[in-house]
């Protein structure tokens, strides 16, 4: 499932998941009413979605249907990630890298984090 793509709603949904699991689409409404305005039915629709896609594991409770993610953030946001580098980039990480590192004014503390996640990376053996 690590590969599935999310809608923009089904993200807000998810990282409300991540974030209250185990949880009920009562919570999910009210991490996200104010910013959504969603109705229950509405909730309870995008979590039968992600259920359906393989996003998240449901379990009845009672009559409460408890929800917990199948897919880790990182992982869903990798997914993201590659998803986005194939579709704007061709595939190629290194022109995706160069539009970032050319839009975004980096700060020397998130140079010198991001120096040492390549050495990391280097020491690991990824040359990709």
């Amino acid at each position: 499932m690590s590969e599935a793509h999310l809608s923009d709603a089904e993200w807000k949904v998810m990282n409300v998941v991540w974030e209250t699991a185990p949880t009920d689409a009562r919570t999910v409404l009210e991490a996200l009413e104010d910013e959504t305005g969603w109705a229950y039915t509405t909730v309870k629709t995008m979590l039968q979605r992600l259920v359906d896609k393989g996003a998240l594991r449901v379990r009845k409770v009672g009559i409460k249907s408890v929800y917990r993610p199948r897919i880790e953030r990182d992982d869903a946001q990798r997914g993201a990630l590659r998803a986005l580098a194939d579709k704007a980039f061709g595939g190629v990480s290194k022109a995706m890298m160069h539009m970032l590192m050319s839009e975004e004014t980096l700060s020397k503390r998130d140079r010198a984090a991001l120096r040492r996640m390549l050495e990391a990376s280097d020491a690991d053996g990824g040359d990709a």
